[in-house]
C-alpha cells in the first residue's frame, strides 16, 4: 500500500511541473491506498523542496538539478524528503527510490538515484546535522 502511496505522490509531482493545480489535488486523484501517507509526503516534499532541491544539485555530479529527467529529479525530490525527515528506514527509502525509477525512471535512472541517495544517507551518518 505504501508502494502506491509513492507512486501517487510521484506522478502527483510531475504532473504538478505542468499543471497549476494544488498538489493535494492532484494527489486526491490518485486515490491510494493510504492517502494520509501520501499527503504527508506530497506535503513534505513542498516544503523542503527548496532544500532538497539543492542536496540534488551538489549530488548529482555532472548533471545538475535542471538536466536530471524530470521524473527521476521527482523521484529523488520524495526520497529525499523520506530520507531526511521521516522515520522510515534508510534501506526501505532507498529500495522504494529504486524501485520507482525501474519502473518509471530512464534507463540510468536506478543507477543514479541508488548512489546519490546511498551518498547522503552515508554523509548524514558522518554528519546528523548535513543537509
Amino acid at each position: 500500500m505504501r508502494r502506491q502511496a509513492r507512486e501517487a505522490v510521484l506522478r502527483s509531482l510531475y504532473r504538478h511541473e505542468y499543471l497549476p493545480s494544488s498538489p493535494d489535488d492532484l494527489v486526491n486523484d490518485e486515490e491510494p491506498g493510504e492517502i494520509a501517507f501520501a499527503h504527508a509526503l506530497l506535503a513534505g516534499v513542498h516544503a523542503h523542496q527548496a532544500e532538497i532541491d539543492s542536496i540534488i544539485d551538489r549530488r548529482a555530479l555532472g548533471w545538475g538539478l535542471d538536466r536530471l529527467p524530470m521524473v527521476d529529479r521527482n523521484i529523488l525530490r520524495l526520497a529525499l524528503y523520506e530520507l531526511l525527515y521521516t522515520d522510515t528506514p534508510p534501506e526501505v527509502v532507498i529500495n522504494e527510490a529504486v524501485e520507482l525509477a525501474k519502473a518509471y525512471g530512464t534507463d540510468q535512472a536506478p543507477a543514479v538515484i541508488n548512489g546519490i541517495l546511498d551518498r547522503v544517507w552515508k554523509e548524514r551518518d558522518v554528519n546528523p546535522t548535513m543537509g
